[in-house]
């Protein structure tokens, strides 16, 4: 087998790349933010259709998203402490902490993935410090989803409801292909599907056709030197994702 260097750059880009969770203040670039979505565009799609858009927000635009969207967030943990009757109040008042996203981010795993996502999140609590029992420090750790990791740009993703399923599996081709082209340029993303929670405050900052549903959210910027840039889950072996033949 012939390995060029193409191949070499894409298995190292494949084998890098990290959900970063913690992000430098250095800025990036709007041209730099323009050159990756130009080599994410050829992203492959049903019939070609590419049915998603993507909103951008940095700067004072970033910070007003991040600073509502932590408001839905903290009413809501105050929310998840109220018990039902607090619950119950808030569905009466329409009350902002709850969700109203596109698409419900709150379900259960199957039992057959539980045990890796699990594996996943004791191992990042592990490395953050963060002991099984502290639920205040797993709170603030999951608060920085909402703070986008401190990333100074984050991308909103939003797919044409039509499509349904196949609309969403085009938008995860395209944002693999938008990692890794920031991971080319040395930057960092992070996907995050809790940026769906609320898409209230998304939608009063961007004009949204009303066709396209918000998706998740992906932070970018410059990973910081925080040892949780580091966290490598690893993945199943490809023996472990094949179905076997039948037999008989």
């Amino acid at each position: 087998m012939v390995v060029t260097g193409d191949t070499e750059t894409l298995a190292h880009l494949l084998r890098i790349r990290r959900s970063i969770r913690d992000f430098s203040a250095r800025e990036v670039s709007a041209e730099l933010v323009d050159a990756i979505l130009d080599d994410a565009r050829w992203a492959p799609s049903w019939s070609n259709t590419q049915p998603y858009k993507i909103a951008v927000a940095s700067g004072d635009l970033k910070e007003r998203l991040k600073a509502q969207l932590l408001a839905r967030y903290d009413a809501a943990t105050k929310l998840q402490r109220g018990g039902v009757l607090g619950k119950l109040a808030a569905f009466l008042t329409r009350s902002k902490a709850l969700p109203d996203g596109d698409f419900d981010t709150r379900f259960e795993y199957p039992q057959e993935l539980t045990p890796r996502r699990r594996a996943t999140g004791f191992g990042l609590y592990s490395v953050l410090g963060i002991a099984r029992e502290d639920s205040a420090a797993r709170n603030r750790q999951m608060r920085r989803n909402f703070e986008f990791f401190g990333a100074p740009t984050v991308l909103f993703v939003f797919v044409r409801q039509e499509l349904g399923a196949y609309s969403v599996l085009d938008a995860g081709i395209f944002l693999q292909s938008l990692m890794l082209a920031a991971q080319a340029r040395g930057l960092g993303t992070c996907a995050e599907g809790a940026l769906g929670t609320w898409a209230g405050p998304v939608r009063e900052a961007f004009d949204v056709p009303s066709a396209y549903k918000l998706l998740c959210g992906l932070a970018l910027g410059w990973p910081s030197d925080h040892v949780v840039n580091a966290y490598n889950p690893g993945r199943a072996d490809v023996a472990e994702m094949l179905i076997p033949v039948k037999r008989g």
